[in-house]
């Protein structure tokens, strides 16, 4: 058997007694736990502040008595407030790293017993983050007669060697994920890991979170779960504040953001607090954050790393804690390349980014939606709308084919759920209805607006647009337009090739269309930035 070491605290109170026989009737954790015939004790090392440097003296030789192989090692560590959590804790954790710990070749154990309060919950934290490499150790006085010896039991904090406690943490898991999806069983593989990660980040961290993606993807609706799931965990008490950063322009957006003084400027007749300092102890979520100028840019860096800045007129700086979600349908990459977002803040928002697909790369996710709109509509409206067979069938087979575009993501979906759920007077969407309503999509994404040579120009530069022919040119915004149109370059390749491509042997589609689009010094993402469909 490889050598146990022992390191806790002597009790000051439940190591102590009369210095007379009737000791030995009396339960002394740091005397029993010695005194055990099915655990052996080789060192103990035991902390004791000076004042108690008798009361140790004492204990050490009842131990020597009853436990002769025992080598007790006397560790004297005063605090000047032993309630004082940043003290105690400051120097255990110095105990530990100093003492020559050899987990390879010997057992530790740590006694959480006896000791304040204060100082079992940092021994519990020192062992948990393997400052101190053992087990914790419980002891416990015995039941009925009195007599030195009691119970002890060792703590393993590895707790997935718990069935019932991993079984729990896996079903808390996964109902947090569920409550992030609102309930709805998605089934598309990568935006479950999303929301997996999303769900860990959430209630881990209060570092910032991005979240990327296009127009009606859910990020506001996202945004709002992460805050109800942290508020459920107790990590916040303050509120949700949202703020479209696409609605707020010149002047307005620093006093919008960040509060006024009265009299700052014309019209500012009283003080506003702004909603940095009304999202205090809450979360702060900055929907399209890439329209904020670089000014305000730079203020919500101070606010997020320091947790003040300055209202507008102010002499002296406000504060505010809260977390910060930040979402962008713009590729903040290109922004911060272009000069038109600050590469400092960024860098600050990039620790935790997610980029949410749209409902065109989440087909399979079109029937659970499909269903959470419905509820939503019940719960809306007071009445419960549902699909005959034929109908919902006819619906999902459009919805998830090829020609459902969904350019307004699951703002599209919504506002189809909501049309023949209104037009269905009997409760009962049938197919009659159905077939409206897929007509009026069509002729919704049917007229979405092409690649112009406005598009070209910002995305060539004026210049190199200049240099094309305007044979080349028209030719190159119908290509542009299917690829904004498009999932993926795959996909974009197909329908640009369809004809061609079934006289080749191999095709290639992808490579073919990248090849064209590089002759114009363009690549995928730079086209497919800003997707219209």
């Amino acid at each position: 058997m490889r050598p146990t070491t022992l390191i806790g605290f002597l009790g000051s109170t439940l190591d102590a007694g009369p210095f007379t026989h009737a000791r030995w009737n009396k339960w002394r954790p740091s005397v029993s736990i010695c005194m055990h015939e099915d655990l052996r004790i080789d060192r103990f090392v035991l902390i004791h502040g000076q004042q108690h440097a008798r009361l140790a003296e004492a204990v050490i030789e009842d131990i020597a008595s009853v436990s002769p192989e025992t080598e007790v090692t006397p560790q004297v560590m005063d605090f000047a407030d032993p309630w004082d959590f940043e003290e105690v804790y400051g120097k255990l954790l110095d105990f530990a790293r100093r003492y020559p710990f050899d987990p390879e070749a010997q057992d530790y154990l740590v006694h959480i017993t006896t000791g304040t309060h204060v100082a079992q919950i940092c021994l519990f934290l020192l062992t948990e983050a393997r400052y101190l490499p053992g087990r914790l150790l419980q002891t416990q006085p015995p039941r009925g007669a009195p007599s030195p010896v009691g119970s002890w039991d060792a703590i393993d904090l590895d707790l997935s060697r718990y069935d019932s406690i991993a079984t729990r943490f896996a079903e808390a898991s996964a109902e947090s994920a569920s409550f992030l999806k609102s309930g709805i069983d998605t089934r598309n593989a990568a935006f479950n890991r999303m929301i997996d990660e999303i769900e860990a980040v959430a209630v881990r961290s209060r570092a910032p979170i991005l979240l990327m993606g296009p127009t009606g993807a859910g990020k506001s609706q996202l945004a709002r779960k992460v805050y109800e799931l942290k508020k459920l965990r107790h990590q916040v008490t303050g509120p949700f504040i949202e703020v479209n950063c696409a609605t707020l322009k010149g002047d307005s957006a620093m006093s919008a953001l960040f509060g006024h003084r009265k009299g700052a400027f014309t019209g500012a007749v009283a003080d506003r607090p702004g909603l940095l300092k009304a999202a205090h102890k809450g979360v702060l979520f900055l929907d399209e954050i890439g329209e904020l100028g670089l000014d305000e840019q730079a203020m919500v860096l101070r606010a997020i790393e320091d947790g003040r800045f300055l209202p507008v007129g102010a002499d002296s700086e406000a504060s505010s804690q809260f977390q910060l979600i930040a979402g962008t349908n713009r590729d903040l990459v290109t922004e911060v390349a272009a000069g038109r977002f600050r590469d400092d803040l960024f860098a600050r928002l990039n620790l935790w980014t997610f980029t949410l697909p749209g409902l065109a790369e989440r087909r399979e996710d079109i029937e659970p939606n499909l269903d959470f709109e419905l509820d939503r509509f019940a719960l809306r409206e007071g009445a419960r709308v549902t699909f005959n067979k034929e109908a919902r069938h006819a619906y999902l087979a459009f919805a998830t084919g090829p020609q459902a575009r969904w350019a307004g993501n699951f703002r599209d979906l919504a506002a189809s759920v909501t049309r023949m759920a209104t037009l269905s007077p009997g409760g009962r969407i049938d197919a009659e209805s159905v077939a409206a309503e897929t007509r009026r999509l069509t002729r919704l994404w049917s007229g979405e607006r092409g690649t112009g040579a406005g598009d070209l120009a910002a995305l060539l530069g004026d210049a190199q647009l200049a240099q094309i022919d305007p044979f080349d040119r028209v030719q190159l915004e119908y290509v542009v337009t299917v690829c904004r149109r498009s999932t993926s370059l795959s996909e974009a390749g197909r329908a640009l090739f369809a004809a061609s491509r079934r006289q080749r042997a191999s095709t290639n589609d992808a490579d073919r269309l990248r090849k064209y689009l590089a002759k114009f010094g363009i690549d995928w993402a730079a086209v497919t930035h800003g997707r219209h469909g």
